[in-house]
């Protein structure tokens, strides 16, 4: 079967997903995963030091990981091996087609600190908006069959001169944010030299067919995993430990058709985040986030949990989540927009989730989450069902829903959720056909139709 009618299959495959009855959602959770690819290349084998590359923690590598791309590509693909050892990236690794860098067990990827070592500029998105930026650490532009794996180490030194710019780049950021709100075309949205906005860390962007499986990744500039505008992504068994300004650990922003599984992520920011862009820029492009299945992970965040939000003006949609473990964070489940944003979220199932301590609500619905325009383009948020949820304290609230009176919150079925300590069991404005079922706190079960409760008292808001 060629290339052509495989994809043909899992497009048929999907839409016969999307049409199955409301009783069996797993179901299309099951499909999306059957039908991702799951980034096989050729059995070529390529030593990185054949190409000039040196694990002694000096020698920049960054020419020998570029020639050696060049040669496995140009050959149909193979996979790049980086044997044990530390290795000095001068610059950016960047994938080209059919290509696999494995990273065994003792080789480590350390990353200069120098930006000029990431220029030129390459297309991007920060924080939701096209630009274009220092190249990500670890980027790929409109290329197909990549893969990141190994037991390696991959290290950001992110703390040592990047992090810090987010101290100083409040200019930058609204120069950005003004230019996609107002149609700048993307050409002239050049940033990079002279300017202090953080580069990504792993950064595909337009890319079909992508896995990165068993590295740690540490000390993230930014934004860690960060897939833009992709199709078949696959995160899988990824330690992440980087605690920076805004280290998300997992970003599928505008990404179609993703798996996150068997991942360990310690985060200083949201564990996962999912996106589809920010405002008017999102809404000139129009694509969403959708088809994600997020299973068998261990997230320890400051911030959130498992998050959708806050970038979502191109819509997300078909979110699967299942077995998690939070043993910290602000909001374990948050589901975050703005009137800002517009768009949609829509479709998103969630079960089987173990909290421990959470410091704001273990389940939160907020379309309200700091808006910079005073527009009124209210997320329409429909359609969450969660269930079997258990939480053993959270220290403001325990599950929050504020809507809109001109666009209420919609269809929000909770089952089987337990919360053993929390001062304000729950905290609903706007919401419509929202049903708790075997929802209990402190032991007492809630009523399954709860009524409005008074949000302008809540220390939360």
């Amino acid at each position: 079967m060629d290339n052509k009618m495989i994809s043909c299959a899992v497009l048929l495959s999907f839409a016969a997903a999307a049409e199955m009855p409301a009783q069996s959602p797993w179901a299309m959770a099951d499909s999306i995963v059957a039908g991702l690819d799951p980034v096989i290349v050729p059995d070529r084998i390529y030593d990185i030091t054949d190409f000039g590359a040196s694990g002694d923690g000096t020698t920049p590598s960054k020419a020998a990981f570029d020639r050696a791309m060049t040669e496995c590509s140009d050959n149909g693909g193979g996979r790049i091996i980086v044997p044990p050892g530390t290795y000095y990236m001068d610059g950016p690794l960047v994938f080209k087609s059919n290509c696999e860098v494995h990273l065994e067990a003792g080789a480590t990827l350390e990353f200069s600190t120098d930006e000029k070592d990431y220029l030129p500029a390459v297309l991007t998105r920060w924080e939701g908006t096209e630009l274009y930026n220092y190249s990500p650490l670890v980027y790929a532009y409109h290329v197909q069959n990549i893969a990141l794996t190994g037991e390696g180490v991959i290290d950001g030194n992110g703390s040592e001169k990047f992090s810090p710019w987010n101290n100083v780049q409040k200019t930058e950021q609204e120069m950005l944010r003004y230019m996609g709100r107002t149609g700048v075309p993307v050409y002239r949205r050049v940033f990079g030299e002279g300017f202090r906005l953080r580069p990504g860390f792993i950064e595909p962007f337009g890319c079909t067919n992508v896995r990165v499986e068993g590295i740690t990744v540490k000390d993230s500039p930014f934004w860690v995993i960060h897939p833009i505008f992709c199709s078949n992504v696959i995160v899988r068994g990824v330690t992440v430990d980087s605690h920076n300004y805004n280290n998300d650990g997992c970003d599928p922003e505008s990404c179609r058709n993703v798996l996150i599984e068997d991942c360990t992520f310690s985060t200083g920011d949201d564990s996962i985040a999912i996106k589809s862009g920010r405002d008017n820029d999102a809404w000139r492009v129009g694509q969403p986030t959708e088809n994600v299945v997020i299973r068998n992970c261990v997230f320890r965040s400051k911030i959130n949990g498992v998050c959708i939000g806050s970038e979502i003006a191109g819509g997300v949609r078909n979110v699967f989540i299942e077995n998690i473990s939070i043993p910290k964070s602000s909001n374990a489940i948050y589901f975050k927009s703005n009137l800002d944003r517009g768009a949609y979220m829509e479709n998103i199932h969630v079960r089987n989730v173990r909290a421990d301590t959470v410091r704001t609500a273990l389940i939160r619905f907020e379309p309200d989450y700091k808006g910079e325009c005073s527009s009124f383009h209210p997320t329409r948020f429909d359609n969450f069902f969660i269930e079997n949820v258990d939480c053993t304290m959270s220290m403001e609230c325990g599950i929050y829903i504020a809507g809109f009176k001109e666009l209420p919150v919609r269809n929000i079925r909770l089952k089987n959720i337990t919360i053993g300590t929390v001062p304000v069991p729950y905290c609903l404005m706007n919401g419509e056909k929202v049903e708790f079922d075997n929802v209990r706190v402190g032991g007492r079960r809630l009523p399954e139709s709860p009524s409005p409760k008074d949000l302008v008292k809540l220390k939360i808001l």
